[in-house]
């Protein structure tokens, strides 16, 4: 089985999210794990309802939730969810690439939707999502979500594996701070990286390699311990602090100064 990896501090204000609901990441088998990521299960119980704000990222989510499993396209939009009671959530957190081998079209077409499995898919998803939501043993589930994925039929595509790698290592050099350094790195012309990334993602790598650049802002924000955002700006590659500052509040919805003071007060 492959590593699950995911990237925790895509949640917003973790320390009250850890009031209200559990997390847990889990590895996909053999048979999946060219396509799938992680998987993750949600478990909450909350008085009151409970609205969690989530940083998107560039890879497509398959949800079981609110009585049908639901194909979460790319999206630029802040992503909230409201909790309310006592429930569960599972999804499938796909690899960059990972979608078009199920999808057998491009990502462009689903980007910023979420729509119900058996439109994105061809397939019923009703069934699987009742046994995912009306399940008590994770080990259950997940069967269950992985039975309905391979039924799809997914084929290995080179160029989804390309591209897995190559946002994979937009994700970790820090160094790559623009779309041009990443397609000299893949030995592509700008617009033709721009194409396998419409085509495969749905969405470009200058958002991609920003994208990944927040995420670091935001863990260093969950550190609990002193940031100096002008130099942290300089390493990932903004211009200043203020873009720094600019590009976190569209994302965020606060300054990163202002939000590190608040998750510490919390």
């Amino acid at each position: 089985m492959s590593v699950p990896r995911g990237r925790p501090e895509a949640i917003v204000r973790p320390k009250a999210a850890q009031q209200s609901f559990d997390v847990e990441r889990l590895a996909p088998s053999d048979a999946l794990a060219e396509y799938v990521d992680y998987y993750w299960l949600v478990r909450w119980h909350v008085a009151q309802p409970y609205r969690q704000q989530v940083i998107p990222q560039p890879r497509v989510h398959v949800a079981a939730e609110d009585g049908r499993l639901f194909v979460h396209g790319v999206s630029r939009d802040p992503f909230f969810r409201t909790l309310t009671g006592t429930g569960h959530a599972l999804g499938a957190a796909f690899h960059a690439g990972g979608f078009r081998p199920l999808l057998k079209h491009s990502l462009a077409t689903i980007s910023g939707t979420v729509r119900p499995g058996a439109n994105v898919l061809g397939r019923d998803d009703r069934g699987t999502a009742g046994r995912v939501l009306e399940g008590v043993q994770t080990t259950d589930m997940v069967e269950a979500l992985e039975e309905y994925l391979l039924s799809v039929g997914p084929e290995p595509d080179p160029a989804a594996r390309e591209v897995t790698s190559l946002v994979g290592e937009a994700e970790r050099r820090t160094g790559i701070v623009r779309a041009e350094q990443l397609a000299d790195h893949a030995s592509l012309s700008l617009r033709s990286l721009q194409r396998l990334f419409a085509e495969y993602v749905g969405i470009g790598p200058k958002w991609v390699i920003q994208r990944f650049r927040i995420l670091e802002a935001t863990a260093a924000a969950h550190a609990g311990e002193p940031t100096d955002w002008p130099a942290l700006a300089e390493r990932l590659g903004f211009s200043d602090q203020a873009h720094l500052t600019r590009a976190f509040t569209q994302v965020v919805g606060t300054p990163p100064a202002t939000y590190q003071r608040d998750e510490e007060g919390t």
